[in-house]
């Protein structure tokens, strides 16, 4: 492109010349121009042309390519399921049950797992309360989540969750007590935070229909819950205490604000969360012992 440039602003120095020159012969001489030189100029006139065709053409390019930028940045954008916008949520959309295959809530349902935790034996009960919170509008239920180790209580927390009328399980929140192991004193409450309260976003915690490779948002509080998770896998084998299943969900989670730390956390249909393992060096596992109802 660049030497085709030069060799037109060559071409148009020759012609200008060339043109100067006829100029000062006698008029007779100018009347009785040659088919060559009219050649000339027009050839000269061609060129300039050109020059500004392939100009245009130069600009059109860079647009083009502005456009399949854009077009590849809107198609990465679709492959994110962005769900963390609270301008979204109408409280019309949501029911007042979770009945997702993956992550059913029946009130009064308690599920028992047991693990390790940095080497420390873990118990966690989960219980789905029947009691509910109001959050931007929608119905949540709240389910309670309690954490021992070496059988001293250290993490009790509200989650607080929600069904659209699709199907998918929405989060809109939790508040984590932390304690020391006496269970007496709260040390500590990070990692709290309800939708649409400084800032904070709901997310999508269980797809109602999740397909392998979808990446999405679980919650959105900037520094503190940023939980993203994908789908690898519907047809997961999985052996825990609880039983065997296979046609489970598996998937990835992490958070940007732990760089290096992964879970692969895996479902089985009608029944919800069988197995955590921590894919790091800690390699932690924390899976499902029993399910009580009633």
């Amino acid at each position: 492109m660049k030497y085709r440039i030069m060799r037109i602003v060559l071409m148009l120095i020759t012609g200008i010349a060339l043109i100067m020159v006829s100029g000062c012969a006698d008029i007779s001489d100018s009347e009785s121009m040659s088919d060559d030189e009219v050649t000339e100029e027009e050839m000269q006139e061609d060129m300039v042309e050109d020059f500004e065709e392939e100009t245009e053409e130069s600009e059109d390019t860079g647009n083009g390519t502005d456009m399949m930028e854009d077009a590849t940045q809107e198609t990465e954008k679709e492959t994110f399921r962005d769900t963390t916008s609270s301008s979204i949520i109408d409280p019309a959309d949501f029911t007042d049950s979770v009945e997702n295959i993956y992550f059913p809530l029946v009130v009064g349902t308690t599920y028992l797992y047991q693990g390790e935790s940095d080497g420390q034996s873990t118990e966690v009960e989960i219980h789905v309360t029947d009691r509910t919170k109001d959050i931007l509008g929608v119905t949540t239920i709240v389910v309670r989540e309690r954490e021992w180790e070496v059988g001293e209580l250290i993490e009790d927390t509200q989650n607080w969750y929600a069904s659209d009328n699709e199907g998918n399980v929405w989060y809109f929140g939790e508040y984590t007590k932390k304690y020391d192991y006496d269970a007496v004193e709260i040390v500590s409450t990070k990692g709290s935070w309800e939708a649409g309260v400084d800032g904070a976003k709901p997310g999508i915690l269980m797809e109602a229909d999740p397909q392998v490779n979808d990446v999405y948002q679980q919650e959105y509080y900037e520094g503190e819950a940023e939980d993203m998770a994908e789908v690898l896998s519907l047809d997961a084998s999985v052996m825990v205490e609880y039983g065997s299943f296979d046609n489970c969900l598996q998937t990835r989670e992490w958070t940007p604000l732990e760089p290096g730390v992964e879970e692969r956390k895996y479902y089985a249909r009608d029944i919800g969360l069988l197995l955590e393992e921590d894919v790091t060096e800690d390699n932690e596992r924390l899976e499902l012992v029993d399910i009580i109802t009633g």
